[in-house]
């Protein structure tokens, strides 16, 4: 028996109508409260009758009545307001709280469901289950998981926002930059935005041979001699730049190249970011402003220079000629990763439900995302129609799936509660 187990019968309201404690006192619940994740009780809010008489308050649970004493709660104030003790087994009878044992108090074979499910070596748990599960329960589940996900991102866009003085737009900058040169650059793409602030090349945006040497000089490119002209122009621009602004520059080996797309190289995501910059000043401000997805993806819908059709690299000529655009595929997962997050996290921080509904209907709009995981589910029998979707079910993946919160996830309630498995 795990407490998990114990917090799932008393949210759902699984236990038996007839609850008496230890001493014979008749319950009554009249509300199991909320979830507690802080310090604290597991329930609070609770709201009981026992005895007869009204009480309100916080619910602790354990397995053993003696957990009490082991996890050292009679010496901590924060369990002082608890109105009721609820146990899988009473070992002890020494505590001066009311408490409900409840060993013989649900039916049984929600627990062997959850054995089952926990003890699964399946790919997830109810690979074998939901498949038919009803539509509305599935989404009704992935609506909450996307808002979950959503205000997770909401929690790291604040983090960011309080370190840049609260600067939008240099906020933006910094989460474009992080999810503009795919998973495997993320982390050297967000050093770069925090070495070469957005400031410093809206100061510049004019010239955009300075902007693209501050780009590529700090990203590390420009730190050995080139043949060509376009390169060797860059690299003494940015000496002149690096000394008047005391600029950083990060070591090329942070960049990763190994099994990325030529088009993906680290190179050509820096010059259309460059591109970008230069094209689209006050761009947070044009995004919060945009009511139609088509206007935002026009921001990123650019063209690189004649120079990057032949090259992917500096001072290396290569072998076939092509235009480098930001494709479809790549400008979705801005949108989803940097763009819908900050519109989300705009209307969360002003109280504006207008911004964080249109958040949502954005993710709508984009196409449903193509991966290892999205694919695994469609061969469960769950098809996904659109990035709201593919976004909400790769969350509940990575942090209920995977973590066997099977209790916490309404999926998991559902079959459990229908003995033929079938939602």
């Amino acid at each position: 028996m795990k407490e998990d187990f114990i917090y799932y019968l008393w949210e759902n309201k699984l236990l038996s109508n007839n609850l008496y404690t230890v001493d014979n006192e008749e319950i009554t619940i009249i509300s199991v409260g909320n979830r507690n994740f802080n310090s604290g009780a597991d329930f609070v809010n609770a709201r009981l009758m026992i005895a007869g008489t009204l009480w309100a308050g916080q619910v602790e649970m354990h397995v053993l009545a003696s957990d009490w004493y082991k996890h050292n709660h009679h010496e901590d104030e924060n369990y002082n307001n608890v109105i009721l003790h609820v146990v899988y087994e009473c070992d002890i009878t020494t505590l001066n709280i009311p408490t409900l044992e409840i060993k013989d108090k649900f039916d049984l074979s929600l627990y062997y469901n959850y054995h089952t499910f926990m003890n699964s070596k399946s790919w997830i748990p109810c690979e074998n289950y939901i498949s038919g599960i009803q539509s509305f329960t599935l989404i009704s589940c992935l609506d909450r998981m996307l808002v979950e996900h959503l205000e997770n991102e909401c929690e790291d866009i604040c983090d960011s926002l309080k370190n840049n003085h609260y600067d939008w737009e240099q906020t933006f900058y910094q989460r474009l930059m992080r999810y503009f040169g795919l998973k495997v650059n993320n982390d050297s793409f967000d050093y770069l935005s925090k070495i070469l602030p957005l400031r410093l090349l809206l100061r510049h945006v004019d010239n955009h041979i300075y902007v693209e040497s501050m780009f590529f000089g700090c990203a590390g490119f420009l730190e050995k001699d080139f043949k060509e002209d376009y390169p060797t122009l860059l690299k003494r621009e940015f000496g002149m730049l690096r000394s008047k602004y005391g600029l950083k520059v990060m070591p090329f080996s942070n960049w990763k190249f190994l099994r990325l797309r030529p088009p993906n190289f680290p190179g050509i995501r820096i010059a259309q970011l460059a591109k970008i910059i230069i094209r689209n000043t006050s761009m947070f401000s044009k995004i919060r402003d945009a009511e139609v997805l088509d206007d935002i993806f026009q921001l990123f819908d650019i063209q690189l220079d004649e120079y990057w059709d032949t090259h992917f690299h500096f001072d290396k000529i290569s072998v076939k000629a092509q235009k480098k655009i930001l494709g479809r595929t790549a400008i979705n997962l801005i949108m989803i990763n940097a763009v819908v997050p900050m519109i989300f996290y705009y209307g969360q921080y002003h109280s504006l439900d207008k911004y964080k509904d249109r958040a949502i209907r954005f993710l709508e709009q984009i196409d449903a995302e193509d991966n290892v995981i999205i694919r695994h589910f469609a061969n469960c029998g769950i098809i996904l129609q659109n990035s709201f979707q593919t976004q909400a079910i790769m969350y509940m993946y990575k942090y209920y799936c995977r973590r066997r919160r099977c209790l916490e996830c309404r999926i998991y309630s559902v079959i459990s509660k229908n003995g033929d498995r079938n939602g």
